[in-house]
């Protein structure tokens, strides 16, 4: 009986070519059924093929590439790399592989920016069979020479795209070049630009291109809807949506001075709330997001580190209190709710002169996207504490020093002489 409940729990993953080691330990953690893209991906990583993957967030990317990289190893004899743009994705990918390969003896180092280089260097030393790492950090090691990449046999490059947007395609290619030429390459993205494909050409061996959705697909379970609303009603608009909607809430800003200022505003409501943004040093980062995933922070108020940094189950909405700056980076942001399978929603606030930045995300999505009627939304607060602190405007200002009539202090002078004059030219 304990051997048929065995079969029945590693019967999805049975006939992808995965060791029986590995099935057993994918039955402990309860991976079941592989997603479409571990399903298409896994056989022919597994054979040691080069793979451009494209599929929306959420769809297991990091075990499609980090199951046949933890068995080709064991074969191979070689290092692994995996390469992804942000901290927060860094950790999240580490954390994945490590539950996967924790009965195999698996050593990782994860190289980072924010943290000391003293552990990271011991980690290298140690001699880790994956090596996971953000571009820029990566290329600090190279070129402090305490990190070498000729033992790499297989690199996955993460988010490629995203990386990209992020100005690291210098970097990129400094990292092929220290590759040795004898490898396998695997890139998994959401989106694939023809930047993408060109980089694919020129560092890959006839690479199998695995498509589950078109670059651009959505979410199937996530409902979206755009409001109309001019910027000085968006808290209010959020305030009403929060009190409506009493569920776990992501809201996404353009820049990380609005995520600081929405998150004093939010809190100010009456919501629990953490921010996430690059001016956060990374102690910070975890403690948002680890209190955002535990429940502690009903509201998570980030830029677009989060859009693909985060893999939280569970979130009931996401609001995009900005829109964000390119198009891409909403099919990004909508996908951290409607995660594996559950449903979700997804809110955008569209101010009117901003139409051409939602007609270009309507094209990128292939759908119209359907416009709400606003609510009656709750009076305006004003001032709200919060945001009194944060605007200069809203500061008392100093008074000026009384000036004396009868000496002049404090006045200037009527007529000033020249630099020539002063100096006695």
């Amino acid at each position: 009986m304990k051997n048929q409940t065995n079969e029945s729990l590693i019967s999805g993953f049975s006939d992808l070519g995965i060791a029986p080691a590995l099935l057993e330990a994918l039955s402990r953690l309860k991976y079941l059924t592989p997603t479409p893209i571990q399903r298409q991906a896994i056989p022919a990583a597994v054979q040691g093929k080069d793979i451009v993957g494209v599929a929306q967030t959420g769809t297991g990317k990091t075990l499609a590439f980090g199951i046949p990289m933890i068995q080709r190893l064991a074969q191979v004899k070689g290092r692994g790399l995996v390469v992804l743009p942000t901290r927060e994705l860094a950790l999240q990918v580490d954390e994945a592989l490590r539950r996967v390969g924790h009965g195999f003896g698996l050593k990782t180092a994860v190289l980072i920016g924010g943290l000391a280089p003293g552990p990271q260097i011991r980690a290298l030393a140690n001699n880790p069979h994956i090596i996971i790492a953000t571009p820029g950090r990566l290329i600090d090691h190279l070129n402090q020479r305490t990190a070498r990449l000729d033992a790499v046999r297989i690199v996955v490059l993460d988010e490629a795209d995203r990386m990209l947007d992020m100005g690291f395609a210098p970097q990129i290619q400094k990292i092929f070049q220290a590759l040795p030429a004898n490898r396998q390459t695997m890139l998994f993205s959401a989106t694939m630009p023809p930047e993408i494909m060109k980089m694919a050409a020129a560092h890959m061996k006839l690479p199998i291109r695995i498509e589950i959705a078109p670059a651009g697909t959505t979410a199937e379970r996530v409902t979206q809807e755009i409001f109309v609303i001019h910027r000085d009603a968006k808290n209010r608009l959020l305030d009403k949506i929060l009190e409506q909607h009493p569920v776990t809430t992501l809201v996404f800003t353009r820049t990380k001075y609005g995520a600081a200022r929405l998150a004093r505003t939010v809190r100010a409501m009456g919501h629990s709330a953490a921010e996430l943004h690059s001016n956060r040093s990374l102690s910070q980062r975890r403690e948002a997001l680890d209190g955002f995933k535990s429940g502690k922070y009903r509201v998570l108020v980030a830029t677009d580190i989060a859009s693909r940094g985060i893999d939280v189950v569970g979130i009931g909405i996401v609001v995009n209190y900005d829109l964000p700056t390119s198009s891409e980076d909403y099919v990004h942001r909508i996908g951290r709710t409607a995660r594996a399978g559950a449903g979700g929603r997804a809110i955008s606030f569209v101010m009117p002169e901003q139409r051409h930045e939602l007609r270009d995300i309507e094209r990128l999505i292939r759908k119209t996207l359907p416009v709400s009627q606003l609510p009656e939304l709750p009076p305006e607060r004003r001032p709200v504490e919060a945001e009194r602190v944060f605007y200069p405007e809203h500061r008392p200002r100093r008074p000026a020093p009384p000036r004396s009539r009868v000496s002049g202090q404090g006045q200037r002078p009527r007529h000033r002489r020249s630099f020539s004059q002063r100096r006695g030219f």
